[in-house]
């Protein structure tokens, strides 16, 4: 089986960074691309960042533009979220996820909590 681990989340202020992780491991799977998705109480699950394996081409969401920065290490089966000038409203559950088309996400991980304090 995959398994998608992600790493990183904690309490920051307002303005401050964090860097999550998300390591692949287990059986290979036909995945082209990763995304981070997050998840505040009461609101929808949203797409944050998208990275494609292969190219390194990335998607944003325009909340984040300017601010995240998706990467990925295909040695390592990891993808990294870089988040800068953090908000409170970027408090959320923080998710990673496999796709193999760019539109269902087949394979998720447990999450890992980012919260902002003003």
């Amino acid at each position: 089986q995959v398994q998608l681990v992600e790493s990183g989340g904690g309490l920051v202020q307002a303005g401050g960074s964090l860097r999550l992780s998300c390591v692949a491991s287990g059986r290979a799977f036909s995945s082209i691309a990763m995304g981070w998705f997050r998840q505040a109480p009461g609101k929808e699950r949203e797409l944050v960042a998208r990275i494609r394996w292969r190219s390194g081409s990335t998607t944003y969401a325009d909340s984040v533009k300017g601010r995240f920065t998706i990467s990925r290490d295909n040695a390592k089966n990891t993808v990294y979220l870089q988040m800068n000038s953090l908000k409170p409203e970027d408090t959320a559950l923080y998710y990673c996820a496999s796709t193999a088309d760019l539109q269902l996400y087949n394979y998720w991980g447990q999450g890992t909590q980012v919260t902002v304090s003003s």
